[in-house]
């Protein structure tokens, strides 16, 4: 993640996935792939609710990790970096009672062991989108939501 500025939402997402104190989204079992918590991670990473968000942000800001406290504005986001949804589904939870939701994404971009592979994650932008269909590189992101 060398090559992404610190507060960039991919720099973000890797140093979120790769916490020890995560417990809302980690590694699959592959390395390959996110599975989310949904409600653990809307209270613990993106501080919704009355509590207290996850304190691993690099500059030691207090508050929400992501700019959002909106679970579906933190999904358009990945989806504009093309990460793409495997399965949403129920699974028992050790945090709270019943079947919680858990939500996976996978990028080929986004591995545990290739850090590198960071730079190849480009925002979808209508001009990058017309660059890529051409073959071309795209060499800037111009972010327009409002993660960071």
């Amino acid at each position: 993640a060398a090559a992404l500025g610190p507060s960039s939402f991919l720099a973000k997402l890797w140093q979120l996935v790769n916490s020890p104190h995560a417990r809302s989204v980690h590694w699959d079992a592959h390395s390959e792939g996110l599975p989310i918590h949904q409600p653990l991670f809307e209270h613990e990473v993106l501080g919704a609710g009355s509590g207290h968000a996850l304190g691993v942000c690099s500059d030691g800001a207090a508050g929400a990790f992501f700019k959002t406290k909106n679970f579906s504005s933190f999904i358009c986001q990945l989806n504009l970096y093309d990460f793409c949804k495997v399965v949403t589904g129920l699974e028992g939870s050790t945090v709270s009672p019943g079947p919680v939701l858990l939500h996976h994404f996978h990028s080929p971009h986004f591995h545990r062991c290739c850090p590198d592979f960071l730079v190849h994650l480009k925002h979808r932008t209508s001009a990058n989108k017309v660059k890529l269909a051409a073959s071309q590189e795209v060499t800037s992101c111009t972010p327009n939501c409002s993660l960071g």
